[in-house]
């Protein structure tokens, strides 16, 4: 990725030099780099607020529960981690932490849960329950998209929460897609493999 953001500052660069616009991305670089603070600040204070909800709920034992709750739907995508393993457990509150939009939380919880998987992986191939954790991860559904409603607020959205229905439509399809393709191709995969062996 660091090669990529090389090449597009590299290129903007040479480019701005071309069509004698470098004042232009000096200036944009100074403006830009302000409104990167200004935004920072902004939905910092959602973001500490939910973190903070999140502790408290760890602390109080609610993501004991909903790691509980979660429990008969998580057995069954990931039938081979046990459910009182720590992995387990991270994976939930996971899950927790990205249901209320807090992917900055959920983000140490995820590599903490991948940490816990790895060891269980006799070898350096993903297995199949840290793939579809990186699905669940990455195309996750989320009830209350808190990052995304500070932004929002931030920019001087009036309502800033009156995206809720579309941000549960296309989250639960992206990850109901996401998990049957996975599936689809776990089975294939499967497939090949005991044909070839025959």
């Amino acid at each position: 990725m660091a090669y990529v953001f090389g090449v597009m500052i590299a290129g903007a660069f040479v480019f701005s030099l071309v069509s004698g616009s470098l004042p232009q991305l000096s200036a944009g670089i100074l403006d830009s780099a302000g409104e990167a603070v200004q935004l920072l600040i902004a939905i910092s204070g959602m973001l500490c607020m939910w973190s903070g909800f999140m502790r408290i709920a760890k602390d109080c034992g609610l993501i004991e529960r909903l790691s509980r709750f979660f429990a008969p739907i998580l057995r069954r995508l990931y039938p081979d981690v046990d459910t009182d393993s720590d992995a387990f457990r991270y994976i939930s509150m996971n899950i927790s932490a990205n249901l209320l939009g807090l992917g900055n939380a959920a983000t140490p919880l995820g590599i903490r849960a991948m940490r816990e998987l790895k060891k269980h992986s006799p070898s350096d191939t993903a297995t199949d329950s840290m793939v579809t954790f990186v699905l669940m991860n990455t195309a996750s559904i989320q009830l209350i998209p808190t990052t995304v409603a500070a932004l929002r607020k931030s920019y001087g959205a009036q309502s800033p929460f009156d995206i809720l229905l579309c941000v549960w439509i296309t989250s639960v399809t992206a990850l109901s897609l996401a998990l049957l393709s996975s599936k689809l191709l776990t089975r294939r995969y499967r497939w090949k493999l005991s044909y070839r062996s025959s």
